[in-house]
């Protein structure tokens, strides 16, 4: 029986209770974190843009590989599905003429903006296609190098005079012009290449173009760069006029 105002707990020792879990030999997270901090591991993000800033001078370095490899390699580049390849993708940079209609056409949709900057970059090399499929067939197609000369002018003068039709009109112009690019790839196909890599390698070229042209039109947004950009235009209409009357 206990009586009572007396403390039944009296004389009793009271332990903290981080002193017990040491004594019993319990070390909980609780308990531990504070001698025993673990490292930090570095933030998903930051590792992220790390690989990224890597990859920023991957890319470009190989797209430059292909583009300069040594002639003592081209040997072996017209045979074979790889040979193929490398055939179709070097074959539009090999001419002037079709580099700056090219250019041209992600430089007038960039300039176009909205859907245009990435609609006419995409019925290019499409028809484009199409009118290499016709040179490998052996489809006549009359004008060819008439028609790669004026899409030069066109397409540059467009530039030069801030030319905004409809999109549809825009895209019309330029599929038009594609036909001609395509038809002189297709016809020109090595004879040992692959006809199916050789066409997919310059239409990944002609796409690489497309884009230098659309981040070099990217600078009408500032007033020197919509002047820079029409004398680009002025540029690419004088190398179509030069191959048109055959004094390039």
């Amino acid at each position: 029986m206990v009586s009572h105002g007396v403390n039944p707990y009296r004389g009793i020792r009271r332990v903290p209770v981080g002193d017990l879990a040491g004594d019993l030999g319990l070390k909980s997270s609780a308990f531990s974190a504070k001698q025993d901090p673990q490292p930090v591991s570095k933030p998903i993000s930051l590792i992220m843009t790390t690989n990224l800033k890597r990859a920023n001078w991957i890319i470009p370095s190989l797209v430059l590989l292909m583009i300069f490899m040594p002639s003592t390699a081209s040997a072996h580049t017209e045979t074979g599905t790889v040979g193929g390849f490398l055939s179709g993708f070097k074959h539009p940079l090999t001419g002037l003429d079709h580099i700056v209609a090219m250019v041209a056409v992600g430089l007038w949709g960039a300039f176009l903006g909205g859907r245009a900057m990435w609609t006419l970059p995409v019925v290019f090399p499409m028809v484009m296609a199409f009118g290499g499929a016709m040179g490998v067939l052996g489809i006549p197609l009359p004008g060819v190098e008439t028609g790669i000369a004026l899409s030069g002018i066109i397409l540059g003068l467009m530039v030069t005079f801030a030319a905004k039709p409809p999109l549809w009109v825009a895209a019309v112009i330029v599929g038009f012009f594609a036909i001609f690019h395509g038809h002189a790839h297709g016809s020109e196909l090595p004879a040992a290449a692959n006809p199916m890599t050789f066409a997919v390698g310059f239409v990944i070229s002609t796409g690489l173009l497309h884009l230098s042209g659309i981040a070099f039109g990217l600078l009408v947004k500032w007033p020197w760069g919509r002047i820079a950009v029409r004398a680009g235009g002025v540029a690419i209409a004088a190398v179509g006029f030069g191959f048109l009357f055959k004094l390039i």
